[in-house]
């Protein structure tokens, strides 16, 4: 027994002494976790000297741009074909992908060998001899459908400019086929193609094997977004952010980068990791000072790297008793599968001393456990090479993300990968260890190369019948040059009709008179107080006015909300809580017993018969209290202060938001004779002349006139611009049939056209993996404020899927840009139609006036125009377009609410005074 442990021991000693030895004969390519991170580090400098248009020609990484920018989502279908080729033998493969709620992939597949005459021949030859071989497969497969859509695995460095085209930068793996360098290798396979006859493919893909690789893997798990390939040659790929990629145009999505990260350190970059050894096999190499990253890290030059180390430990007595054979003196005789041998678990010295015999040596137990640890350094090295490497990606797409912990998938392939028995684990553990906050689950692909052509393929050709579906729905929001003029053409006409006394009552624009009849002046003064009713909030103002040198206005005031039951209850409920508001104010600001002249600003639809005399035509923006339609707005308010028994009011002037906003915008500038509202709801108003304002009597002078045109189209007169989803949304609505144009315009509809944009979508499987969750089915759940956000211009994708999975829909990438398309679409039409009013409106100024040009500005309000980052540019293009003898300039308006109806009564006092 104490033999046996004695033996025991010496052999553990021996073992100790062999690894001492080789562990101080190869210390340089021995890597500390710190040596790791440095190089991890680095490798993120150079993938950003990539990606940036002013660095890519000097980067060692050339952060090729790929075309593809979708992973599958599991609904692809049909048959496909795919070449792969890449090595000294090239595979025709047919896949059959099927979406039967299984997803099954289906693959037949044939190798062909590619003589050396022909790999090193004429670039033409090798397409031809490709060809010829995919003719082979068909005819043997019975495949004879017309366009069999084909992706081609192409596993060389190419610059894309398409997913169709590829033009080659250069050959690695010993090929060297000549007039292919600088050219489009897809033409050059179809050209082969058209010259073997009866072949009828169309080549829609060209693909890296890596990109392949992330492809196959993301088939089966969606959350891969990460290929790497550690085999004859190594590289990865992963989908980078369009923002970042300087190379491509648009900044919306994302595409698959192939970084071609076997040239990392062709810079200089890993120039203090490089060993004696390493710079043998570079010189040794086809392409010396070029793929020095690939020369340390894959399979190709594994085995020579190990043959190198173990020649030169011979040479200098530590190994073989000094002894060399001519097999270890010979390249390539000790290769990359002996490695692998060697470094089994159980047999490994067993096959080291067969390996080490085979080359002529005579190798003792000391040899062999000395071989087994050089090329356990050697191999380790590389995977903590890959994974410094793998570590640095996964840690800019955290960042992209801007998460605090990444959870991703990488697709992995390649013979070392696979055929290594320590190599994978040994990959997994340093790549966790590198980068904590990231987990990461490793797949191993399944025929990347091949299957990842079709995926590719697959799934350019899903986007492409997707692209078309979702471009035909949303056709139906854009308006030609030619709509737009009719829509103005129409609008003027309504306006008129609304103006003359025999049409007014059938006219959808009601063209309301206000009884204001001029802007300010300047001369207005005092105190005033205001009401602001027109939304689920409810304002009560104190506005002082100066005049003279000192000219302003201050305003102090208080919110108070209208809950949903008193603004659908009774009249009387709304008013009397109106009334109980007031009350409260002022006891707040301590004027109970002042008396002070009062404008009410009530937004909505009212027929005046004096300035301070507003009957209510309907309501809108979900209101619905009843015994008000039809009733004097001004006559309920002084009802409901009578029934408190509080205070007194003097009412002077009910004033509309619109007119409120127009007159604001007129106190500073003289020349706004029109008031926009473009917010939860929208509206118009202009400096109209008497003599054309018929169901009001006199014809002198001007008078301030409320379009209404939220009616506009009542009378079906916009029905071929309407489309299906406007008419669910009127459905849905509170006032059914009625108010079109405003749905079709403001902040409180858009948000639920696009939610029925959304479903319809979903519906049809084009959004959102075809699921409808119960918050897409809630209505009002999109509001406006989200298109406004989505379509802001500086925020990033990420973002938009941050607001939409706060809505509860579960979106990727893909589903972002469509919702943003749509968004874009909805707000787009609402801009272009408030353009066509606002032009039918100015040029019917202009002709008022008999002037070849008018100059005039709009005074804006609304949440719409002041917050959606291209509303307001779209209706200024539109009216510029559409009127353009007019120039139109926009003013915010500053409280027109408030503050105008403030400047209403005072113009109206001084009015009444001087009548």
């Amino acid at each position: 027994m104490f033999a046996v442990h004695l033996l025991s021991f010496y052999f553990t000693k021996l073992q100790e002494d062999q690894i001492k030895k080789v562990d101080r004969f190869l210390y340089a390519m021995r890597l500390s976790d710190e040596q790791l991170l440095d190089i991890s580090r680095r490798f993120r400098e150079e993938m950003e000297k990539g990606l940036s248009r002013e660095s890519n020609a000097a980067a060692a990484l050339k952060m090729l741009p790929t075309h593809v920018c979708s992973t599958p989502d599991g609904s692809e279908k049909g048959e496909f074909l795919a070449l792969d080729l890449g090595g000294s033998k090239f595979k025709v493969l047919q896949v059959k992908v099927s979406e039967d709620g299984k997803r099954k992939v289906q693959m037949e597949s044939e190798t062909f060998p590619i003589p050396e005459e022909v790999f090193n021949g004429k670039g033409t030859d090798l397409f031809v001899h490709v060809a010829q071989s995919l003719k082979t497969f068909m005819q043997k497969n019975n495949i004879n459908q017309k366009k069999k859509p084909l992706g081609f695995t192409f596993s060389f460095p190419c610059l894309q400019s398409k997913l169709d085209e590829g033009v080659l930068l250069s050959w690695s793996k010993n090929f060297k086929a000549r007039g292919v360098l600088g050219t489009d290798v897809v033409q050059a396979l179809r050209q082969a193609i058209s010259n073997v006859e009866g072949i009828d493919v169309d080549v829609l893909a060209l693909v890296n094997d890596t990109v392949g690789t992330m492809m196959t893997c993301g088939y089966d798990d969606q959350h891969c977004e990460v290929g790497v390939i550690i085999g004859t040659g190594t590289n990865a790929c992963y989908m980078e952010e369009l923002r970042y990629i300087d190379l491509v145009e648009g900044d919306e999505g994302r595409m698959c980068i192939n970084t071609e990260w076997g040239a990392f350190g062709d810079e200089g970059a890993l120039d203090d990791f490089i060993t004696n050894f390493d710079c043998e096999i570079d010189a040794a190499s086809l392409n010396p000072g070029k793929q020095l990253f690939e020369k340390m890290v894959s399979g190709m030059y594994m085995g020579e790297l190990v043959r190198l180390i173990l020649l030169k430990m011979a040479k200098r007595g530590l190994l073989f008793k000094g002894r060399v054979s001519d097999a270890l003196r010979t390249k390539g005789k000790f290769q990359t599968k002996h490695v692998c041998m060697i470094e089994e678990y159980k047999d490994g010295l067993r096959n080291t001393k067969e390996i080490l015999t085979e080359l002529g040596l005579s190798p003792t137990e000391d040899d062999c456990i000395a071989v087994q640890h050089v090329c356990t350094i050697v191999s380790f090295r590389s995977a903590n090479l890959c994974a410094a490497a793998l570590a640095a990606i996964l840690t800019r797409i955290r960042e992209n993300k801007k998460l605090k912990t990444l959870r991703t998938t990488v697709g992995v392939d390649g013979t070392v990968y696979r055929t290594h028995p320590q190599y994978s684990k040994r990959l997994h553990k340093v790549v966790r260890r590198l980068v904590p906050d990231c987990h990461v689950r490793f797949v191993l692909s399944e025929s990347g190369s091949g299957k990842g052509a079709a995926m590719v393929t697959a799934v350019a050709q899903r986007l492409a019948s997707q692209r078309k579906e979702i471009d035909d729905t949303l056709a139906a929001f854009t308006l030609s040059s030619a709509q737009l003029q009719q829509v103005k053409e129409r609008m003027r006409v309504e306006l008129e009709r609304g103006l003359k006394k025999d049409t007014h009552y059938t006219a959808s624009v009601k063209m309301l008179p206000s009884y204001v009849y001029r802007t300010p002046d300047g001369t207005e003064r005092g105190k005033f107080l205001a009401l602001d009713l027109g939304g689920t909030n409810f304002r009560v103002l104190v506005v002082k006015i100066r005049s003279g040198i000192r000219k302003s206005v201050r305003m102090y005031n208080k919110i108070y909300a209208i809950p949903l039951e008193i603004m659908q209850g009774t009249g009387e409920e709304l008013f009397d809580h109106i009334v109980h508001c007031i009350s409260d104010f002022l006891d707040y600001m301590g004027m109970k017993n002042t008396h002070l002249p009062l404008g009410f600003t009530f937004s909505f639809p009212c027929s005046q018969t004096g300035i301070d005399k507003g009957t209510l035509v309907s309501w809108t923006k979900g209101f619905k209290a009843t015994d008000c339609e039809g009733h004097d707005v001004v006559d309920m308010l002084r009802e409901a202060i009578k029934r408190q028994n509080e205070f007194d009011l003097d009412i002077v002037a009910v004033v509309n938001d619109t007119v409120g906003t127009m007159m604001t915008c007129a106190y500073e500038d003289p020349k706004c004779e029109i008031g926009l509202i473009a917010g939860t709801g929208s509206n118009v108003c202009y400096m109209e002349a008497m003599k054309n304002i018929e169901v009001v009597e006199g014809d002198n002078g001007q008078m301030c006139v409320n379009t209404e045109w939220g009616g506009f189209g009542d009378n079906d007169n916009i029905e071929d611009i309407r489309t299906k989803f406007d008419r669910e949304v009127d459905q849905g609505s509170l006032n059914v049939g009625k108010q079109r144009f405003e749905k079709m315009t403001s902040g409180m509809y858009l948000g639920e056209i696009v939610r029925q944009i959304l479903i319809d979508l979903t519906r049809r499987g084009l959004l959102f993996r075809g699921r409808i969750t119960e918050p897409l089915k809630t209505r009002g759940i999109f509001e406006t404020k989200f298109l406004s956000q989505i379509e802001s211009d500086r925020l990033a994708l990420l973002q938009v899927r941050s607001i939409l999975q706060h809505l509860g829909l579960d979106s990727t990438c893909d589903d972002s840009i469509i919702v943003k398309e749509v968004c874009g679409a909805v707000s787009r039409r609402a801009a272009q139609l408030c353009g066509a009013g606002m032009a039918a409106i100015v040029d019917k100024i202009r002709e008022n006036r008999g002037l070849d040009h008018l100059d005039i500005t709009v005074g804006v309000d609304g949440t719409l125009y002041k917050l959606h980052p291209h509303f307001s540019g779209i209706l200024k293009e539109t009216v510029k377009e559409l009127a353009p003898k007019c120039e139109v300039e926009f003013v915010l308006s500053e409280d027109g609410s408030g503050k105008g109806a403030a400047l209403i009564t005072a113009v109206a006092r001084q009015h009444y005074r001087e009548a």
